[in-house]
C-alpha cells in the first residue's frame, strides 16, 4: 500500500493531480484546498490514503497525517464517502473542522459540496467525541515539525484549543464535555486566548 508520495507535479486537474515519481505518474485525488497550493513542475510531498477495489485503485493525497486522519474519520459517518470527505476538507481546514464540531456549528460544514443540512448535523453530532483526539494528534504533529514544545503557539487558536481539551480530558472530563467547554471559552475570550486562559475558562464552564 502506498502511504506517501514525493515527486514533481506533472499536471493539475479539477479534482486531482499527476505526481511524477522517478518517471512514474501517479494520479492522486485531492481537495480543492490542497490543489490550490500545488504548482506545476514543483516538488510536492503528500500523505496518501490508498483505496483498493475490485475495479480500481484510487490514491487520495493530503498535506499532513492529521488531514488524512480526518478524511478517514469523516467516512465513519453514514452518508459520507471519499468525495464528500474531500469536499469538507476543501472548505474547512482541520482546525476549522474541529472547532465547527466542538461548537456544533453544522452550518460551517454544510458549506462543503454534497453536504446538506441533515448530513452536516449528523457529522457534527457523531464526531463530537472524536474531534478532541484528532485535534491533539494535530498538535503533536505540528509541534514535532516545528521543533517546539507543548504550550507554544505554533498555529494559533486551533492548537491552544487542542492543548486545553487535552488538559481537561486528563483531569477526568470526557472528550465531549472538554470540547464543549473549550468551545465556549473560545467564543468568550476570542482567538487570541492562550492555553492557560482556555483551561481556566473551561473549568469555570464545567463547574456550572
Amino acid at each position: 500500500m502506498i502511504g506517501k508520495l514525493k515527486g514533481v507535479v506533472d499536471a493539475i486537474g479539477e479534482s486531482h493531480a499527476i505526481i511524477d515519481v522517478n518517471g512514474v505518474g501517479y494520479e492522486v485525488q485531492l481537495s480543492v484546498r490542497t490543489l490550490r497550493n500545488l504548482r506545476l513542475q514543483e516538488t510536492a510531498s503528500l500523505t496518501i490514503d490508498t483505496h483498493v477495489r475490485e475495479d480500481a485503485i484510487r490514491l487520495y493525497g493530503f498535506t499532513s497525517e492529521i488531514e488524512r486522519s480526518w478524511f478517514r474519520t469523516l467516512q465513519t459517518v453514514q452518508g459520507v464517502g471519499s468525495k464528500v470527505a474531500l469536499g469538507v476538507l476543501g472548505v474547512l481546514s482541520t482546525n476549522d473542522l474541529a472547532n465547527a464540531i466542538a461548537l456544533q456549528n453544522w452550518a460551517a460544514v454544510e458549506q462543503a459540496p454534497g453536504v446538506g443540512k441533515k448530513l452536516a448535523q449528523r457529522i457534527v453530532a457523531e464526531l463530537k467525541d472524536k474531534a478532541p483526539a484528532l485535534s491533539v494528534a494535530g498538535l503533536d504533529v505540528a509541534a514535532a515539525a516545528k521543533g517546539t514544545t507543548a504550550g507554544t503557539d505554533v498555529a494559533g487558536e486551533g492548537l491552544a484549543a487542542a492543548e486545553a481539551i487535552s488538559a481537561l480530558s486528563n483531569l477526568g472530563y470526557n472528550p465531549g464535555q472538554a470540547s464543549a467547554a473549550v468551545a465556549a471559552a473560545l467564543k468568550e475570550l476570542g482567538a487570541g486566548a492562550d492555553t492557560a486562559q482556555l483551561i481556566r475558562r473551561g473549568l469555570k464552564e464545567l463547574s456550572r
